[in-house]
């Protein structure tokens, strides 16, 4: 049965309150409970981050609930100013994420070093347990707030990358990326070193003023790609990447076990690559609108169809044109997280 999904569009941003309300955004939500709302923050230097005044709005229909809302996220396991709680904070704080600005406190939910977790047993293909950050489990329900953009392993990040990759703990970024190296083309290297200063894993090294990869340590988390301004990475397609995208939806089932949820993806600002990237990237596209409701595979499906109707050609294959971003909405339906009919609601 295809299920509501609402649709806002840019020019009328302004009535996000209301139009919450119509979507029955916090139905699910409970007086006296703790309501996580999950987003990003954006990354040092990133301008495509959802902004403060967008989420008083949630927080403060949250508040009329006499909910106990707080905005969340986890930490990262690229080397930046999000890899642990205490550089995370002052980001936050430096991006206008704050209690005056937003309406709540703001909790990283792995804790301190991103070690706090809590081990979620789901026995699917890849994962029997998934390592989840404590506090996101901790709470009694979910509203996830989600940059859409492309991606550079899953071909574009919505609704079900913020919830499973997202609300992953380190453990489980790195039991998600494991196994996905990528390719080299060493003849463009210049041996700038940028790329270095990125990769968690100490995997990359200067030798002869070309870079030099070890295979075995590295973990597939994509930094070296995003990193360099010369294109020497490439994450190809083949299984691996396929099984990443997998595993992500295995995390999104860990999360959603036994807890309501209402997903929002924002559909302006798109560019090619994820808000970790730490430069102000190229806008590819019109603002375009909200698109919201309670079914997260839904949402991303309405999502990707209204880009590509802006774009005039499917989006995320044009951006990465090797990886087959369907695969989540393929896996997603299988656990029944969700499903890809849905009738859209024009607000």
């Amino acid at each position: 049965m295809a299920g509501k999904v609402y649709f806002l569009p840019w020019n009328r941003k302004n009535e996000l309150y209301q139009f919450l309300k119509t979507a029955r955004a916090f139905d699910h939500v409970k007086a006296r409970q703790f309501l996580a709302i999950k987003m990003h923050f954006g990354e040092d230097g990133n301008e495509g981050y959802i902004k403060p005044e967008y989420t008083k709005t949630l927080t403060d229909i949250a508040k009329e609930k006499t909910a106990f809302p707080f905005l969340t996220d986890a930490s990262t396991i690229y080397v930046g100013k999000r890899s642990d709680a205490y550089h995370h904070l002052l980001l936050a704080n430096k991006h206008g994420f704050t209690i005056d600005n937003c309406g709540c406190p703001i909790i990283i939910a792995d804790g301190l070093r991103g070690n706090t977790a809590v081990d979620i047993e789901i026995n699917k293909k890849h994962c029997k347990t998934v390592s989840i950050s404590r506090d996101i489990c901790y709470a009694d329900s979910f509203i996830f707030l989600n940059h859409f953009k492309g991606h550079e392993i899953t071909g574009f990040g919505g609704a079900l990358k913020n919830i499973g990759m997202g609300c992953g703990s380190k453990a489980g970024k790195y039991a998600m990326h494991h196994n996905a190296n990528p390719d080299l083309d060493i003849e463009k290297c210049i041996g700038c070193g940028a790329c270095i200063k990125w990769c968690p894993a100490n995997a990359l090294k200067i030798n002869d003023k070309k870079i030099t990869f070890d295979k075995k340590k590295c973990i597939g988390c994509g930094e070296c790609v995003l990193s360099c301004a010369k294109n020497v990475f490439k994450l190809g397609w083949n299984e691996n990447t396929k099984n990443i995208q997998e595993k992500i939806i295995e995390f999104c089932y860990g999360v959603l076990q036994n807890k309501k949820s209402f997903s929002i993806n924002f559909l302006n600002h798109i560019t090619k690559f994820c808000d970790c990237y730490t430069t102000k990237g190229k806008v590819l596209m019109d603002d375009i609108g909200i698109i919201a409701g309670a079914d997260p595979v839904a949402v991303d499906k309405a999502s990707v169809d209204m880009v590509n109707k802006h774009f005039g050609k499917d989006f995320c294959k044009h951006i990465f044109p090797e990886i087959d971003y369907n695969i989540q909405f393929k896996y997603a339906t299988e656990l029944g997280i969700g499903s890809i009919d849905y009738e859209l609601v024009n607000y």
